[in-house]
């Protein structure tokens, strides 16, 4: 059945189809009833059927009351069914509820039935597989088992098997009505992962297609409501699965306060006094906690591998021989792990084990009594803006604090000591941030194109994709080939969803495999893979480590490489030579593998900006960390960049993480899409200039002084004006006298009469301003433009005749001079804003003499306001209306000024005298 069959009904599939050949069946009888009666929780006689013990399984286990809720919850629904647990931490969910479904689907149809429970981390899949055997009196392995990446433990016996969300949506990729499997557990769903809440909407299409399969989601702090609708009957509605509640099982728990005196973060990360408070903290609440009982372990939680690393060494100098400190995260080898997850053994010491979120609510750690808690966790991010995705250390929420703090109260009265305050946890969010909200999308988008539902549309999701982020992410398998112009998937698509690693690295495995060998090639996608932090972010000194095999990821990496290259063998078809591909020595295929697989990171350093700064091929700017011995080099092909602030980012505001060196020619070579030839032009000083550019990406790899083409002129001289508007240009006192004309003429009269405002005129470029552009963009002077000619082409014909008649530039006045108008300066603001503005003349009071009418512009519509001025060119009044004024305010005016000024007439009869601009002498 191909992939994207769970986009079709079920009634729509092929009558040889084996998903309609089962739902073609006869209908059978409800799968939870035994003559009517509900499924026993005792162990059954010896009938032949798959059957776990839960008497035995669930001793001291508080969900073992639940266990018969539960199972009427399923038997309601007859057949398949689906249903929500919501279950604090400890309550034994995870090791009952796999065993009950596996009793309740063996009796309900012959044969062995296979139940698959998700966990969301590796060691918590082994864990919970190791005790849920050990439980069963079983063999690991054989009744119940466990797979995770790199490691499987099962057999054909397995009933209940263990595994990571990705290991099961590659299966359901592969098998999309997972015919071998009788049920799925969805555990830690609270958790929001990326992949579980994948996994959500698929089964949710996987019931529709099959009545016959039963999905469970639990959870410890769940939003039930949302996740019994999703996980419901019908598409489009119908009845939420029922939701099965359960009592706490967490004993009486002490809340210690105990704030460090410095900020938790500073600009390099988690501050180091921080973490010496912390470890300090540790120390002193285990000593204190080992007093009374002599059996009592501590957990501490810390954001990421870094600080559990600094805080278990600083541990191991301040306790004492009779205390072993343990780590806990996902870069140190599955013996580790398991050891620090596992009991105490009979007269061992007593244990602090410092762990990441990796212990928050996946699992339990016998012994544990005391958590001490940063409250600190590290999450995805992405940051559409600079093209970056990656972890970033913030604040826990509530719930997750709450989560932590009762891995203390599981197996007796317990203590957290939370290093911070109560005003900290009140701030943090209430619940952590779903992944699909902010992490990159690239993987998800691919597993939706294989599901056949491009970008989730009309699949059941707990949250729908941010859209920006996935239509980033569809572009990104569109460059990669991986999906078509309408988001469907192609075959090689299909292939890189079979490779366990984001589709970038999976395309750099198979075609890098061609260039700089499948060993290099494998081992640079499991080094990028793996989320090791590079020492000074070189990945080459990382590589050196795990191949020497003293990093304590060593044998893990040894075998994701063995499975890289297994993969690469299997998907020879889909390797592909990459164009213009130079040789690479041993040293070099690191960087290029990184390059192939993120093109848009390569990076070159910034010259005269020290030796830490570099410019991402994105058009980013991103520093080292001090005292990187990548320093210096100039090209570097870069696998993880991040947000950040003080010395590591170089004041760029972000900083690289991981990289490898790479040549130039490399570089060109790795990202060929990147590479372009073209005429910058730019408007500078005047006139436009214009170089040849070569460019990867935003870096510029050559840059040569050339005559500006047409084209790229035009697009310096738009830019130019897009960015200064007109003011560029410049508007001459006749341009700008033109302009106020036309202002007032539209203002007042309309269409067809221009609009001069900036606005409008820039959008209107080539009706009126094309020719001197053109000659701008090929090289002219700006200088050389006078706008006077250009805003006459806008004048409408033959309305333009009547131009001087209407708005005329001066005004005869009875002294026989032609004075200027001066017309109201042009807005960009709406008419209406600016009706108030008024053409104005200003004139000596004398020369008007006699005027006994105020003379109107634009035929009659528009009165001329005069300023009135002294002989010496002082306003004397302001006034629209003169009749007005040689009635009245005059007599005022000339009794002020006749002593001041005698050489000038002062008429008492200003309506008879002669108008004029000289003295009464010259008169």
């Amino acid at each position: 059945m191909s992939a994207s069959l769970p986009r079709t009904s079920a009634t729509a599939l092929s009558s040889t189809s084996p998903l309609s050949a089962r739902d073609a069946a006869p209908p059978k009888r409800p799968r939870f009833l035994r003559g009517g009666v509900a499924f026993s929780l005792s162990p059954n006689r010896d009938n032949g059927l798959v059957t776990f013990r839960l008497d035995t399984i669930g001793t001291g286990l508080v969900f073992a009351d639940s266990l018969s809720n539960l199972t009427a919850a399923l038997a309601t629904q007859g057949g398949g069914g689906a249903a929500v647990v919501q279950a604090p931490p400890g309550t034994g969910k995870t090791t009952l509820v796999p065993p009950l479904l596996a009793n309740l689907v063996s009796e309900q149809s012959p044969g062995r039935p296979r139940v698959v429970v998700t966990q969301p981390r590796r060691v918590a899949a082994r864990s919970a597989a190791r005790r849920l055997a050990s439980l069963d009196g079983s063999q690991l392995g054989r009744r119940v088992g466990y797979t995770v990446r790199g490691e499987s433990k099962v057999s054909q016996d397995t009933v209940v098997e263990f595994v990571t969300p990705g290991i099961l949506l590659r299966r359901l990729l592969a098998d999309p009505g997972l015919e071998d499997v009788s049920a799925v557990v969805l555990d830690e769903v609270h958790e929001r992962g990326l992949e579980t809440d994948l996994l959500v909407g698929m089964l949710a299409e996987v019931r529709e297609l099959r009545g016959d399969i039963t999905v469970v989601a639990m959870s410890a702090t769940l939003d039930a409501a949302r996740f019994a609708t999703l996980l419901g009957t019908g598409l489009d509605g119908g009845d939420p699965a029922p939701v099965v509640d359960c009592p706490s099982a967490l004993y009486p728990l002490k809340v210690q306060w105990v704030p460090a005196r410095e900020h938790r973060l500073d600009a390099r990360g988690v501050s180091r006094l921080f973490l010496d408070h912390v470890a300090h903290t540790a120390a002193t609440t285990h000593a204190a906690a080992l007093a009374p009982d002599a059996d009592v372990d501590a957990l501490v939680f810390l954001p990421g591998a870094r600080e559990v690393s600094d805080v278990a060494t600083r541990l191991r100098g301040l306790v004492s021989g009779n205390v072993e400190v343990l780590e806990l995260h996902g870069q140190i080898g599955p013996e580790a792990q398991d050891r620090a997850v596992s009991g105490r053994e009979p007269g061992g010491l007593p244990r602090i084990i410092v762990s990441t979120s990796l212990a928050e609510s996946s699992l339990t750690v016998p012994g544990v009594r005391v958590v001490i808690d940063s409250g600190l966790s590290r999450e995805p991010r992405r940051d559409a803006g600079r093209g970056m995705s990656g972890l970033v250390t913030v604040s826990c929420s509530r719930a997750s604090a709450d989560q932590r703090a009762g891995r203390a109260a599981r197996q007796g009265p317990g203590t957290v000591v939370r290093c911070y305050d109560q005003q900290a946890y009140a701030a943090a969010p209430a619940h952590q941030t779903p992944e699909i909200s902010v992490a990159d999308l690239t993987s998800a988008a691919l597993v939706l194109a294989c599901w056949g539902a491009p970008g989730g549309v009309d699949l059941k999701l707990p949250d729908a994709p941010p859209a920006a982020a996935m239509n980033d992410a569809v572009e990104v398998l569109r460059e990669l080939g991986a999906v078509t112009a309408e988001g469907t998937v192609t075959a090689v698509g299909k292939t890189l969803a079979r490779i366990p690693a984001d589709p970038r690295l999976a395309r750099a495995l198979l075609d890098g495999s061609a260039v700089a060998g499948r060993r290099a090639a494998a081992e640079t996608v499991a080094l990028v893979a793996g989320g090791q932090r590079a020492p000074g972010a070189d990945l080459n000194k990382l590589l050196s480590a795990l191949r020497s095999g003293s990093d304590p990821g060593a044998r893990r990496f040894a075998e994701d490489v063995q499975r890289m290259e297994t993969l690469v063998r299997k998907e020879a078809a889909a390797v592909v030579r990459p164009k213009a591909a130079a040789d690479v020595t041993a040293g070099e295929a690191t960087g290029l593998v990184v390059a192939l697989a993120f093109p848009d990171r390569v990076a070159r350093r910034v010259p005269g900006d020290g030796s830490t700064t570099y410019l991402l091929s994105s058009g980013t700017r991103a520093g080292l960390p001090s005292g990187s011995s990548l320093s210096g080099h100039d090209w570097l092909a870069v696998a993880e960049v991040s947000r950040a602030q003080g010395r590591d980012a170089a004041g760029t505001g972000a900083v690289i993480r991981s990289a490898a060196t790479l040549s130039a020619e490399l570089a060109e070579a790795a990202a060929p899409d990147l590479l372009t030839e073209k005429v910058e032009a730019k408007f500078d000083q005047g006139r436009v200039m214009a170089r040849l550019e070569r460019r990867l990406g935003a870096i510029v790899l050559s840059s040569t002084p050339v005559r500006p083409t047409a084209e790229s002129g035009r697009r310096a001289v738009s830019e130019a004006l897009e960015k200064t508007g007109l003011s560029m240009i410049g508007w001459s006192p006749a341009a700008d006298a033109l302009r106020r004309r036309l202002a007032l003429l539209h203002r007042e009269l309309g269409s067809p009469w221009p609009d001069v405002r900036e606005a409008a005129l820039l959008s209107r470029l080539e009706d009126w301003l094309g020719p001197e552009l053109e000659a701008v963009a090929t090289g002219a002077a700006v200088s050389s433009i006078n706008l006077v000619d250009p805003l006459r082409r806008l004048l409408p014909w033959p309305d333009a005749a009547r131009l001087e008649d209407l708005v005329p530039e001066r005004l005869e006045v009875p002294s026989g001079s032609r004075v200027r108008i001066d017309y109201p300066e042009v807005s960009d603001r709406s008419s209406g804003d600016h009706d108030d503005g008024r053409p104005v003349v200003a004139v000596k009071l004398q020369e008007c003499f006699g005027w006994d009418s105020t003379p109107r512009l634009l035929a009659g519509r528009v009165p001329v306001l005069f300023h009135l001025l002294s002989p010496a060119g002082r306003p004397l009044a302001v006034t629209d209306d003169l009749a007005s004024f040689w009635s009245g305010p005059y007599s005022q005016v000339r009794a002020e000024m006749r002593g001041r000024y005698p050489r000038h007439p002062w008429p008492e009869d200003p309506w008879t005298a002669q108008a004029t601009a000289k003295t009464k002498n010259r008169m």
